[in-house]
C-alpha cells in the first residue's frame, strides 16, 4: 500500500540552517516537509537547492522575520498564502493540494506567532490568529478529504507536553488561553498526531538555546501535526525526531515526521 510522509521543521532561518536542513531532508526523505521562520522573501530562497532534491517548492516568504513554504514530491495546486479573511502583513501560512498516488491531500505550514508577553498587543495577535485558523481549518471538515496541518504553534496543549508545567502554567506557549484555542481544533475533530500514536510520551520539539536547555531537557512540544479525520484513519506513524537539534548550529526546533497510508 502507498503511503505519504509528512514532515514539519521550524528551521529558525533558511540560510543560517541551510546545510543541516538539507542533510537531513537527504537522509529522511520526506515526501512533503512544510518549513516555517524561513526569515527571507520568496526571491531569496534557494529554491534550487531543493529542487535538485526532486521537491516543488511553494514560499509565503517576508525579509528578517516569519515565512513558511512547502517542498512536495508531488506537484502543488491551489496554492493559497495567508489565511483567508484575516488582514495580516506577516508571512505565517501557506496551503497547498497535493496529488499523491491519485488521492487528493491537502497539506498547509503554519507559524503561529510567540505572544512575547501574556497581556500585550502580540499576544492579544497570537490569540486572533488562533480563532482565524480554526474557523478556516473548521470549514474545511465540510470537503471531507485528507487535510494535514503542520508547523510551530508556538503551543504546549497539555502538562505533559512541558518539562515543568507547575513554573510554566501561565506564561507564553503554556497559558490557558493558547491551550483552550488548540484543544478546541481538537474538539472540532483534528488530531494531534503526535500525542494520539504516543500518549504517555513526554518528548519535547523546542528547547532554548539559553542555559542548555536542550543538553537540560528543558523543552516543550509546539511543533505539531494535525490531521483531518480521514487522514487520520490513514495515520501509520509519526515521530519526533531530534537529529537535526544534536548538530552544530542547530535550529531550536526538531522536525516532527507523520506517515499516512493512501
Amino acid at each position: 500500500m502507498p503511503s505519504i510522509s509528512i514532515a514539519t521543521f521550524n528551521v529558525n532561518s533558511i540560510s543560517a540552517r541551510l546545510p543541516n536542513v538539507l542533510s537531513w531532508i537527504s537522509d529522511a526523505r520526506p515526501d512533503v516537509v512544510l518549513l516555517q521562520e524561513l526569515k527571507c522573501v520568496d526571491e531569496k530562497f534557494p529554491r534550487m537547492e531543493f529542487e535538485d532534491l526532486g521537491y516543488n517548492v511553494a514560499t509565503h516568504g517576508q525579509k528578517t522575520y516569519n515565512g513558511v513554504a512547502i517542498l512536495s514530491k508531488f506537484p502543488l495546486e491551489d496554492i493559497m498564502r495567508g489565511l483567508p479573511y484575516f488582514e495580516d502583513d506577516q508571512a505565517r501560512y501557506i496551503e497547498a493540494v497535493i496529488s499523491a498516488h491519485g488521492k487528493a491531500v491537502r497539506v498547509a505550514s503554519v507559524y503561529v506567532p510567540n505572544g512575547q508577553e501574556v497581556g500585550s498587543d502580540k499576544f492579544a495577535y497570537k490569540l486572533r490568529f488562533l480563532d482565524h485558523l480554526r474557523a478556516h481549518w473548521r470549514n474545511l471538515l465540510d470537503y471531507h478529504e485528507m487535510a494535514v496541518l503542520g508547523g510551530d504553534f508556538n503551543n504546549a496543549p497539555f502538562a505533559i507536553d512541558v518539562y515543568d508545567a507547575a513554573k510554566l502554567d501561565g506564561s507564553v506557549c503554556y497559558h490557558e488561553a493558547e491551550r483552550t484555542r488548540l484543544r478546541s481544533m481538537f474538539h472540532d475533530g483534528f488530531t494531534d498526531a503526535f500525542r494520539a500514536l504516543h500518549p504517555d510520551a513526554k518528548q519535547f520539539s523546542w528547547w532554548d538555546y539559553r542555559a542548555g536547555g536542550y543538553e537540560r531537557g528543558h523543552g516543550l512540544r509546539i511543533d505539531h501535526i494535525l490531521s483531518s479525520p480521514y487522514a487520520t484513519d490513514a495515520l501509520r506513524a509519526c515521530i519526533i525526531d531530534e537529529t537535526p537539534r544534536s548538530k552544530e548550529k542547530p535550529s531550536d526546533h526538531a522536525p516532527v515526521i507523520a506517515t499516512f497510508a493512501l
